[in-house]
């Protein structure tokens, strides 16, 4: 264990698997591979992890986990599938939008189906090639307030995949519920995120699993690691409210194994201490509390 109370594991994707996204993924292609879901649960079972929130799939993985999660003692939270909108990055978990009527029916499709949550995409990913840049072009502040807003009025919380600085601002000020990642932000946003009620939940590992793995240089990875671990640090100076997730699924970041990756990275930036466990702790029971299915 962690500690004496396990934190649970905040943003994972059952459909991947840390190796090979495109193999992961064709698995459950023709119909869902409860072997494979399986696994994965088992894996976070046997590190006593029972809290495990996912990012959402297009093909109903995350949808039959949650079924399947209670025996393995998990409780499991899935927006059932992202949304983005179409042009821009995120078919990869979710299913795509063109005008606002669109995004509401898809909304209401995942709700009915049993989402937790909503989960949104607002913008790319790191630029590997330019650091600072983001992928494509994000959404426009106005369109991410309109999402959001109806998202709450069909009383969903919004979990929002977002990076950079207008991004991040965005997502804060349409009032997202957590912001997934936040790669390459400066401090006044981060002054925004702690004078806001969301939740950041920054991934590190992401990208600090990727040394060594011969994809990227080190003089490409470090720059972002550095960054990274600073703004963590003025998150927790200015007391914004953060909790652990890996992104477990992603690249070099394995089911179960990827928290304690998470919470080691924490540890290794701000040190190991009774207040930064009670900080991470409280920024959880805020995803707990919040990204919960609401009563019918």
């Amino acid at each position: 264990m962690l500690y004496e109370e396990m934190f649970g594991e905040c943003h994972a994707h059952l459909i991947m698997d840390g190796l090979n996204y495109k193999d992961a993924i064709s698995i459950h292609k023709d119909h869902v591979n409860d072997e494979v879901i399986r696994k994965h649960l088992k894996a976070y079972e046997e590190l006593g992890i029972v809290f495990v929130r996912d990012g959402g799939d297009a093909l109903g993985v995350s949808e039959r986990a949650r079924k399947l999660a209670p025996e393995y003692g998990i409780d499991y939270r899935t927006p059932i599938f992202a949304i983005h909108k179409n042009g821009h990055y995120g078919s990869i978990v979710g299913k795509g939008f063109d005008t606002m009527k669109e995004y509401h029916v898809l909304l209401k499709e995942a709700k009915n189906k049993g989402a937790d949550f909503i989960k949104i995409m607002t913008t790319g990913l790191l630029d590997f090639n330019n650091h600072g840049q983001i992928t494509g072009t994000p959404l426009d502040r106005k369109e991410v307030r309109e999402m959001v807003h109806i998202a709450h009025e069909e009383g969903m919380a919004v979990m929002s995949h977002t990076n950079g600085i207008y991004g991040v601002q965005a997502a804060v000020e349409a009032g997202v519920d957590s912001v997934e990642h936040g790669n390459y932000i400066d401090p006044e946003t981060i002054r925004e995120l702690a004078d806001s009620d969301s939740v950041w939940v920054p991934t590190l590992v992401t990208i600090r699993n990727l040394r060594g793995c011969g994809r990227y240089k080190e003089s490409v990875l470090d720059p972002i690691i550095e960054l990274a671990a600073k703004n963590l640090r003025l998150a927790y100076k200015y007391r914004a409210k953060v909790a652990l997730g890996s992104d477990a699924g992603a690249y070099m970041v394995l089911h179960g194994k990827g928290l304690m990756d998470e919470y080691q990275a924490f540890m290794d930036i701000l040190g190991e201490s009774g207040d930064v466990r009670a900080w991470l702790a409280d920024g959880e029971k805020r995803i707990q509390d919040t990204f919960r299915r609401p009563e019918s």
